[in-house]
């Protein structure tokens, strides 16, 4: 690295600029993704709501066609999402009037949002920003849920996120 190079770092990092993110400072990273399907059994004649980590499925079953998730050591957050739409009912195939999405990241028991993002008609959204609150480093038994933030109010979930495999990257 030249001297201007390491004099340019030095600037950013005494101004407060944080550097790009690398491979090596991702905490869990989330390579594919599935969608929800609302009842997750049938007891006593009633069926059992798919609720994962404390958090209700959306009411039809969703579908995604892709979804890529990244969380940083430093809790930053980003996702793509391509094709979250309903997978059931007369509203097939649409995102069904949700009109916004955000992560919800779960370690253990404890969980951490992202920021609001659009969703667009065909289901594709982007998530970028920083966590309510910097996971734990380890973060254990992580589960990556996506859901329905229109209103400014997080809800239901209707996409979850497959672990990446470590040994793919």
């Amino acid at each position: 690295m030249n001297t201007r190079a390491i004099t340019a770092v030095l600037a950013f990092a005494a101004l407060g600029y944080g550097l790009p993110a690398t491979a090596d400072d991702s905490l869990v990273s989330f390579d594919n993704g599935f969608g929800v399907h609302p009842v997750a059994g049938i007891a006593n004649n009633a069926p059992v709501l798919n609720t994962v980590r404390g958090v209700t499925p959306g009411g039809r079953p969703w579908a995604i066609h892709k979804l890529r998730a990244r969380v940083g050591a430093d809790g930053s957050i980003s996702v793509n999402g391509e094709g979250l739409v309903l997978a059931g009912s007369d509203n097939i195939g649409t995102r069904a009037g949700i009109l916004q999405v955000a992560a919800s990241l779960f370690c253990g028991t404890a969980r951490f949002d992202s920021p609001a993002a659009d969703i667009s008609l065909g289901g594709d959204f982007e998530i970028r920003g920083m966590l309510s609150a910097i996971p734990p480093d380890p973060c254990t038994s992580p589960a990556l849920l996506i859901r329905n933030a229109t209103g400014g109010v997080l809800g239901s979930w209707f996409a979850g996120g497959a672990l990446a495999d470590p040994k793919d990257d």
